[in-house]
């Protein structure tokens, strides 16, 4: 992969620890999501990547308060 996929790379997804950062939620909630099949994540050799799109649709599809 070069410098300049990767960082393109780096604009569309985020890793476990910055996911969770982004969107408040630790690394256990985050890894159950997607073992529940509600968070779609993608692997790069070691590393767990969640595309934007994903987190998007994630963030989507979680029930609204009802007051």
């Amino acid at each position: 992969m070069t410098a300049r996929s990767s960082t393109a790379l780096a604009r569309r997804a985020r890793t476990v620890k910055q996911f969770g950062a982004d969107y408040g939620v630790g690394k256990t909630l985050t890894y159950a999501e997607i073992k529940a099949g509600r968070l779609r994540a993608v692997k790069v050799g070691f590393r767990t990547l969640i595309l934007h799109d994903d987190s998007e649709a994630w963030v989507r599809s979680l029930p609204e308060v009802m007051p």
